[in-house]
């Protein structure tokens, strides 16, 4: 019988595959588990449409992520950092730090966790951060590093 997987099956394909599969293993494991559909004119054709709309999904995200890595390339953020005696600096600046200032400066939200910093921030300056938008998009971000 032919199956039109629903979820990923270990040792039997991913999601969206067509396999072949027993008859029994199919009634018995698929088929009761939601894990498949029966691959018939029907399921075969929600399945194209499915895949057509996820590919304009995903297209419309990437265009998204470049127009906001365009936007972020213009923009910069200062940032203060603690500092005694002789310019000497406590800690360093965090993702975390640099989220938040962009979003208090700018408005607009930034995952932490998207924000790549390629080594420590530790003196006042000027300093580049990329941001992970997309697996296909690098924005850069000027970050400006005053001493408060």
């Amino acid at each position: 019988m032919k199956v039109i997987l629903l979820e990923d099956v270990k040792s039997l394909g991913k999601k969206g595959q067509t396999v072949e599969v027993s008859d029994g293993y199919a009634r018995n494991f698929i088929l009761p588990k939601k894990l498949g559909v029966e691959a018939n004119a029907v399921n075969e054709n929600n399945l194209k449409l499915q895949k057509a709309h996820e590919e304009k999904v995903a297209k419309e995200k990437l265009e998204e992520a470049k127009a906001l890595a365009a936007k972020i390339a213009e923009m910069s953020v200062e940032v203060s950092i603690k500092s005694g005696k002789d310019g000497r600096t406590f800690g360093s600046i965090s993702s975390k730090e640099i989220a938040t200032a962009f979003k208090a400066q700018h408005g607009i939200e930034i995952d932490k966790k998207k924000i790549v910093i390629d080594e420590p921030i530790k003196m006042a300056g000027v300093s580049i951060v990329s941001i992970k938008l997309h697996r296909d998009v690098t924005a850069k971000l000027t970050v400006k590093v005053k001493e408060a």
